[in-house]
């Protein structure tokens, strides 16, 4: 019986931020789910240990140093990446800052900084590696946003503007390419559980807090986060365009 195809076997996976936390686990998914995948952080040594794990557990990736605020730097890296692994399928904007800070203490230099990483970045590596796939009439873009990119928290002027334009750009460049076989969709997690978030999670009052937003009564988990992205990056996922998938256990829902 014939049904949907959720098969990235052999495809052509950028990863971007992938020494850490959520992009981490997003490269490994992806891997596991059977792409090629090249992952970047602004320094390569720190990608040692993903590329390690992949690759013992039979998977294919590379690794490339990349600073996402650096257009130039972006347009060389993919463009090595095309030219080592054959192509570009799949791009996964996941690089991001993500410190708060109440809005009166916000600097012009914190403001540029964030948005440099988390908006800049984001549209210049769609804009790269969206040549590469127009080219070929193929691929799918996932922008990694979050659920306060359509609520607001505290300390969040400068971040939640930040994704909230990421969640503009990706319908805008949904309407320009999607007609031409190229794919962009964003996901918006909700807290994750990760090395950099445990801190803060680990802490009772702010973890009661967080959880009494959540409905589906629990922290996420890089895997949830895995899921939507995966399945986005698919065959199944083609009429799917333009879209932000929240990861957020309902959150936003109220």
């Amino acid at each position: 019986m014939k049904g949907p195809n959720f098969s990235i076997e052999g495809k052509i996976a950028i990863v971007t931020g992938a020494s850490k936390g959520i992009g981490y686990g997003l490269a490994q998914a992806l891997a596991a789910a059977g792409a090629k995948v090249a992952v970047t952080a602004r320094k390569k040594e720190d990608l040692s240990s993903l590329i390690a794990e992949i690759k013992e557990a039979g998977g294919e990736a590379a690794a490339y140093a990349l600073d996402v605020r650096n257009v130039a730097m972006i347009k060389e890296v993919f463009g090595e990446i095309a030219a080592d692994f054959g192509r570009i399928d799949i791009l996964v904007n996941n690089a991001g800052l993500g410190e708060g800070m109440l809005a009166e203490d916000v600097t012009e230099e914190y403001w540029d900084d964030m948005l440099d990483v988390n908006l800049k970045g984001v549209f210049f590596c769609c804009q790269t590696a969206g040549k590469y796939m127009l080219e070929q009439g193929y691929g799918k873009i996932v922008n990694v946003s979050s659920q306060v990119s359509v609520v607001g928290i505290p300390e969040g002027a400068a971040y939640c503007a930040s994704k909230g334009g990421v969640n503009q750009l990706t319908k805008v460049l949904a309407l320009e390419w999607s007609s031409r076989g190229v794919n962009i969709n964003a996901v918006g997690p909700t807290f994750i559980y990760t090395p950099g978030t445990a801190e803060r999670l680990d802490t009772p009052d702010f973890r009661a807090n967080v959880l009494s937003r959540i409905p589906a009564g629990r922290i996420g988990t890089i895997d949830d986060v895995a899921g939507a992205v995966v399945y986005l990056a698919s065959p199944a996922a083609d009429l799917v365009t333009g879209t932000l998938l929240l990861v957020d256990g309902g959150w936003t829902s109220q």
